[in-house]
This record gives C-alpha cells, structure tokens and sequence, in this order.
C-alpha cells in the first residue's frame, strides 16, 4: 500500500519525540511548570517565522539556527525567572507564550501564506516528515536523551531548560507545536499515580498514541495532527483512571 510509505516516516518521528518528551514531561511535572513547552515550543516557532520573513529557506540551516536561538534565549529567561520569582513562574511562562503567539500573528498578518504558516506550526505536518531527516533528528534526540540520563542530577535547572529548548526546538518543527505539548504532558499527567515503571508507561502510551491516530488518519482521510493529539488524551484518561482505581483501599 502506497499510504504505508508516509505513515512509517510519520510514525518514527512521533516514537522519536516520544523518546525525549517521555522524560521530560516527568520533569516538568514535577517541577510545576506544565506551559513551558507551549512556551518555549512557540518561541521556536516565532525563530522560525522571524528567519521566514528575511527570505531564508524553510528547511535551510539559517532557520534551524534562528529557531534554536530563539529557543535558548527562551530557555536562559524562563530559567532567570525561576530563579528570581519562583513563586509566580507558571504565570511567567503564561505570558511568554501568549506575548511569542501573537508576535508571530503579527509578522504573519501580511503574508498571503500567514494562515497556512501558522496552522502548520500548531498541528504540524507529521505525514510529510521527510525520512531523510529522521536520522538527524535521532542524532540530536540520542545526545539529549545521553545528557539527561547521563547527567540529569548534575545539570542542575539552566541544564534542564537548555536540554529542553534543544529537544523542543527539533520536535515543534517534526511535529508541531500540539503534538510536542500533548507529548510531553498527557503520558506523564496519565502515569502519575504509577510508582514503578512510569518512565515505560510513558513510552507506551505515546507509541500507541501515535499509532492509534494516525491509523485511524489513514482510513479516515481525517488530519492526523489533531487525531494524535485526541486519541493519546483519551488513552492517557484510561491509564489515568485504571491507575487511581487501583490506589483506592478497598
């Protein structure tokens, strides 16, 4: 089947922000900070409408960099933030993303693609992911993944936050930046109550997500994207709710 050579790229690079997000979404649970991938996720993106309005190729090397510029520059004052005002750090994120979202409305008002750039952006493209690029982005997911699983106690938060515009910046531009927020926070929001094995739950359940979806999308014709993003929530509510059950004393 002809529709089978789009959905394996697709889904390889939905197990591969899987990989990296599955952590990291334990992280951002635990330290409290839930909108820091919208945040830092749409900061990206903004880079890459800011590298897109000079005239740069979409998918040449000047917008990669001008997206992890601006990611890293997102990382170092959102972790300025928590440092200095720890207390109201989920308000701050709140505002950094809502202030970068309509940053990038503005430049893309007088684009005649403006509409298409920016549904792009939310919902991705995931079913023309390039293969060719696959390997890159596992290259860069592997040393993230060999960073925090080889130093996560020692990078302390700028570490974290660097880790994290790194693996965010590659990921809103595989996926999108729904699918990188559903990602990271429904399989570790659903594993919450599991004290052993979370870190595989997590990885299980993006799989299946990813997989559930865009199967469906393939007999559907319906757009994968937000199908993903639909079919992982409600599987992580399952998890979510079999786990609690199984805390309550009977």
């Amino acid at each position: 089947m002809p529709e089978l050579s789009i959905v394996w790229p697709a889904l390889i690079a939905g197990l591969l922000v899987t990989a990296t997000h599955a952590p990291l979404g334990i992280q951002v649970l635990n330290r409290g900070i839930v909108f820091i991938d919208l945040a830092v996720a749409q900061i990206a993106g903004l880079g890459v409408i800011v590298a897109d309005a000079f005239g740069f190729e979409p998918q040449g090397a000047a917008v990669q960099a001008a997206a992890l510029a601006a990611a890293l520059l997102g990382a170092f004052l959102l972790n300025w933030t928590d440092k200095r005002w720890p207390e109201v750090q989920e308000a701050t994120i709140g505002v950094t993303f809502i202030v970068a979202a309509n940053l990038a409305i503005l430049l893309l008002a007088t684009n005649p693609h403006g509409a298409e750039h920016l549904k792009d952006l939310l919902i991705g493209q995931i079913l023309w992911v390039n293969p060719k690029v696959l390997l890159y982005v596992g290259l860069i997911y592997a040393a993230i993944l060999f960073a925090w699983f080889g130093w996560a106690s020692r990078i302390g938060g700028i570490g974290f936050y660097l880790l994290f515009a790194c693996a965010v910046t590659v990921s809103v531009q595989l996926v999108g930046i729904y699918l990188v927020f559903t990602t990271l926070v429904v399989p570790a929001l659903a594993t919450r109550h599991l004290s052993r094995h979370r870190l595989a739950a997590c990885y299980v359940l993006g799989a299946l997500g990813y997989a559930v979806g865009l199967g469906i999308s393939l007999l559907s014709d319906l757009p994968p994207g937000p199908l993903v993003v639909c079919c992982m929530t409600a599987l992580g509510l399952v998890v979510l709710l079999l786990t609690f059950r199984a805390r309550i004393p009977t």
